[in-house]
């Protein structure tokens, strides 16, 4: 397989190095606006500005989409079109009725699509997943992740807000966990936010929270900031109760709000069942920031030679989008937001 990867930000490179090892797979092309430091293994692959222009002289197989928010579904549509197959970090796109566009195309097209969730590819998130899901619901789902962050990665952040705010771009990662445990379907959300610094723009916020109601009576909450002024105590919770106990992560002491790897780390999980004595399962071992990107790099291609049905992993990705869209609208008129998806 031809792959090219577009965008080469934190994700784009772990990405463009988890193709570079993939068997069967030839890393053939690097795309981003302006030129950027790369590690020495990716140093030797041709670079370009033009994604459209890499595409249609590369002929990839597959498209590698890790560019900011807003560009996502358009360049998404043109891989595909182009007949290569898709994979796209989150969000998939930056409205509804672009992201139904996209997942519309890979029905046309016949192409495989998937979207960035790395938490889908975590052993321990997918045991918190199936441990809750024993439990049975309806359940109260609280998670959040705030950041502190300072220097490159307060940057990175302010870039980011350009076009997307933090309950969007990190929210996509937990309603999908909400999603996939509830099975249900999202109906209404409500949002609040605020805007803590000066150096973004006068119409985005740096911090927001939302509760998201399901129509099996669970309930969501989810919350997310960025920036120098964020607190970061209790910046890492991830909880998920039922009315017959629950299930949590526990995060190690020394743990940073700002640091890629603690937003997928575990630590270890806590069961907790009515009536019974707490548990802990030690998830010591787990997979790394780059290792969790090689692994979707395999079910990428593993998708392809085994053309599996997908139209799960799209609706949860249409959903959580949609919730956490309405969550901005909210934020922005003070009025809950129902959902029809």
């Amino acid at each position: 397989m031809r792959v090219l990867v577009a965008g080469l930000g934190n994700m784009g490179r772990s990405h463009a190095l988890a193709w570079l090892k993939q068997p069967g797979a030839e890393l053939v092309g690097l795309v981003n606006r302006s030129p950027v430091d790369l590690p020495p293994e990716l140093a030797a692959i041709p670079q370009s500005q033009d994604f459209h222009e890499a595409l249609h002289r590369l002929r990839p197989d597959v498209a590698v989409v890790s560019t900011y928010s807003d560009s996502h579904a358009e360049y998404a549509v043109a891989a595909m079109r182009a007949g290569a197959h898709v994979f796209v970090e989150k969000p998939l796109a930056t409205t509804v009725e672009d992201a139904r566009r996209v997942v519309e195309c890979a029905g046309e097209t016949g192409r495989k699509l998937v979207v960035g969730y790395i938490l889908r590819h975590h052993p321990s998130w997918q045991r918190l997943i199936a441990e809750a899901r024993a439990l049975g619901g309806p359940y109260v789902f609280r998670l959040n992740l705030n950041q502190q962050s300072s220097g490159a990665t307060w940057q990175v952040h302010k870039a980011l807000m350009r076009t997307t705010p933090p309950i969007v771009d990190c929210g996509v990662h937990y309603v999908d966990v909400m999603c996939q445990i509830t099975d249900a379907r999202p109906v209404e959300v409500r949002g609040m936010g605020l805007r803590l610094s000066d150096e973004i723009a006068t119409e985005m916020y740096n911090y927001g929270h939302f509760q998201v109601i399901f129509d099996d009576g669970s309930l969501g909450w989810y919350e997310a900031g960025w920036g120098p002024m964020m607190s970061d105590t209790a910046f890492f919770v991830k909880d998920v109760v039922s009315p017959r106990g629950a299930v949590s992560i526990r995060m190690a002491e020394d743990a940073r709000s700002d640091d890629i790897d603690t937003h997928t780390r575990t630590a270890t999980l806590r069961l907790h069942r009515v009536g019974e004595p707490d548990s802990d399962i030690s998830m010591q071992g787990e997979p790394g920031h780059q290792e969790l990107c090689d692994a979707e790099a395999a079910f990428m291609a593993r998708a392809i030679a085994e053309d599996m049905d997908l139209d799960r992993h799209m609706r949860d990705a249409v959903s959580s989008l949609a919730v956490c869209l309405a969550a901005d609208e909210s934020v922005r008129t003070g009025q809950p937001v129902r959902l029809r998806i």
